[in-house]
């Protein structure tokens, strides 16, 4: 029988080097592709999750965006992935203040709760504000009471600080100021999303401009009211072109049509609302489409007749 090494035997001999040469006991793992480190100051938008929708592919993340103040992120709905989504913009997960949810439809905010458990074993000092339409205290509450033994055992184990005191929920409905401190004020109004009738665009006013997140929507009057002026208009689009190839291929998707029609601003449409909102620039996301869509069919298909800056969002890529 052969000598069998030991762990130490490995690592003070050749087989130590060659582990490290095939990278197997490296150190750290390679960065993956994504922003720039982003700025301590000013303001800053990251898109998290670009992709519509609750189902998971590899191209895009679902929907989140953090906006970041000076340093202090904010984040603007919660859909799978989002916790390591921040990590891998190289943000620090105890740099969350506020999250804003702009509906309670899964690719929203299904992440709330593993992005609260996620800064709290990263150093979260400081109370999170979970802002969201009604239905949040309760999301809140459950979350916390289905995870009370790991909870309770890392207070125990590790002495971190209770979770509970770090986090609150706060419901908002109808329109008007939801949030408001030192670096931003939040403005929601009532979009159109049915069947989902607590739905909201959400409005940020900062020292260095403004920026509107549509939320899902159609094109609605009060998200153009909302808009009006806005620096940056963060808009939702459906890819029509790809539908109707769907819906040939299926004709037994009688309704799909219908309602997507009812509850999204399609390719054709999303000109025209930063159009009439009179916004500087217009940013995608939230990209619904059926089959691989490329960027450059995206904004051929959104520009219509808007000739200002028009950016496809992707996930980690910072748009300004």
């Amino acid at each position: 029988m052969g000598k069998v090494l030991s762990r130490r035997g490995m690592l003070s001999g050749g087989v130590a080097s060659g582990l490290l040469a095939l990278g197997a006991c490296s150190a750290a793992e390679p960065q993956p592709p994504g922003t720039p480190p982003v700025p301590k100051t000013g303001m800053h938008l990251v898109p998290l999750g670009t992709k519509g929708g609750p189902t998971l592919r590899s191209d895009r993340s679902n929907p989140a965006n953090a906006l970041i103040v000076d340093g202090v992120v904010y984040v603007v709905d919660c859909g799978m992935g989002v916790s390591r989504q921040l990590v891998l913009a190289g943000l620090e997960l105890s740099a969350v203040r506020a999250v804003f949810i702009t509906h309670h439809h899964s690719d929203h905010n299904l992440e709330f709760g593993n992005l609260l458990n996620a800064a709290w074993n990263a150093n979260l000092t400081h109370r999170i504000g979970f802002h969201a339409p009604p239905g949040m205290k309760d999301m809140l509450a459950g979350y916390l009471a289905m995870n009370r033994f790991d909870i309770d055992l890392r207070i125990a184990d590790q002495g971190l600080p209770d979770p509970r005191g770090l986090a609150e929920a706060r419901e908002f409905t109808g329109d008007g100021e939801v949030y408001r401190d030192d670096l931003v004020r939040v403005t929601a109004a009532r979009n159109n999303h049915p069947p989902v009738t607590e739905s909201y665009a959400l409005r940020f006013d900062t020292r260095y401009g403004s920026v509107v997140f549509s939320g899902d929507t159609t094109p609605f009057d009060a998200v153009v009211r909302l808009a009006q002026g806005a620096d940056w208009l963060v808009h939702e689009v459906l890819h029509l072109p790809s539908l109707d190839k769907l819906l040939a291929a299926q004709p037994t998707e009688t309704r799909l049509k219908e309602h997507l029609l009812a509850s999204h601003t399609t390719n054709e449409q999303v000109a025209n609302v930063a159009l009439e909102a009179k916004v500087r620039n217009l940013v995608l996301t939230h990209l619904v489409s059926f089959g691989p869509v490329t960027d450059a069919e995206w904004e051929r298909s959104c520009r219509g007749a808007w000739r200002g800056p028009l950016v496809v969002a992707a996930d980690l890529r910072q748009v300004f």
